[in-house]
């Protein structure tokens, strides 16, 4: 097909391009492998790392967002060893059938992506009139179709890949970064002794937080008691509400409530005002003189800062920020995202 020329596309596909998060304005080190170490293979085929820098390292900074360098250089191995897989699955299914790569190409992906009728053309238009910078159909519609081809062409060239992985056994060494960070004592939801656990350093007045939650209730009903998840606080200055939201909701930890004012809290994202957050508790039924006291004492403060403090020694600088098992998730990622981390962590335990 093609080589790795679309390094974000690649990189969105495995779930882990740093994007929509909230941002405060290293991480701990991680073993690099040797040149020589075999970090995936394809049946008896072995693919090196000496293989996969060769093309890994001649990515863009650029592809990797706000990524640290050695996330990023994951990332770029990743992304590589992925399409180097792939291609040798392709291969190898052409020899199998007695053909060669175009042919095999030919029958199963291009002839499964159809070029896009004149209504979807002029569909994509009308759904994307801030992309194309005020052009007419006429200017773009040659784009236009060369893209949606692409992109059919991309979800056949992955639903034959799937289907090849299916029949072969195909392993993924590489190790990923990690860093060491607990749960510091917060309250969990599923399963307290679980293989996986999944720590998300928050903030409930981030906008995109927000938008990660809905994700964490799919990951949380689909995993259920095979995943531990931790809520630990991190309020960004420029989020006025967000302190005494965090303060407020340690608050209703105490009395045993954490979950349930954390979900409302997400339900409710523009009632985060002082009155709000003791409304909140009342409508809770926690013991209101108790809450009040605690939250206009900052009673929770100290252990609030604990979680900043924590947060910072690994590396988060925006909300939200993931950790599976210590390998790091940032910003509002789709459920695709915990789906492959969490997969592959519990793949280890078997």
């Amino acid at each position: 097909m093609r080589g790795l020329h679309l390094p974000l596309k690649a990189l969105a596909a495995l779930g882990l391009i740093m994007v929509a998060a909230c941002s405060k304005t290293d991480a701990q080190q991680t073993m690099l492998p040797n040149q020589s170490e075999v970090v995936a293979t394809v049946g008896t085929s072995k693919v090196t790392l000496a293989e996969v820098d060769t093309r890994a390292l001649q990515e863009p900074v650029s592809s990797f967002g706000s990524a640290k360098l050695v996330q990023a250089l994951y990332m770029a191995r990743r992304a590589t060893i992925e399409e180097i897989v792939a291609n040798r699955l392709i291969d190898d299914e052409a020899k199998a059938r007695g053909i060669d790569r175009p042919t095999l190409v030919e029958r199963e992906i291009a002839s499964k992506a159809p070029a896009p009728t004149e209504a979807e053309i002029a569909a994509w238009f009308q759904a994307n009139q801030a992309r194309v910078n005020g052009a007419t159909l006429d200017q773009v519609r040659a784009p236009i179709k060369s893209m949606l081809i692409e992109q059919r062409m991309d979800v056949a060239r992955a639903a034959l890949v799937d289907a090849l992985k299916a029949k072969t056994t195909v392993t993924i060494s590489l190790e990923p970064p990690r860093v060491e960070v607990t749960d510091g004592g917060r309250v969990a939801r599923g399963n307290a002794k679980a293989a996986v656990e999944v720590i998300e350093f928050s903030d409930f007045q981030c906008p995109f937080c927000l938008r990660a939650n809905p994700v964490v209730e799919q990951v949380l009903k689909t995993y259920r008691d095979k995943i531990k998840f931790v809520y630990r606080h991190y309020p960004l200055q420029n989020h006025p509400n967000a302190r005494p939201a965090a303060e407020a909701s340690a608050c209703a930890e105490v009395q045993g409530k954490f979950w349930e004012y954390h979900d409302r809290l997400f339900a409710n994202p523009t009632k985060l005002s002082d009155a709000d957050l003791k409304t909140h508790a009342a409508a809770l039924g926690l013991d209101a003189a108790k809450f009040n006291a605690c939250v206009d004492n900052h009673q929770q403060k100290p252990g609030v800062d604990a979680d900043m403090a924590a947060a910072e020694a690994v590396g988060v600088t925006g909300t939200p920020a993931f950790f599976i098992n210590g390998r790091s998730i940032e910003g509002a990622q789709p459920f695709e995202s915990f789906k492959r981390v969490i997969d592959e962590e519990l793949a280890k335990t078997k």
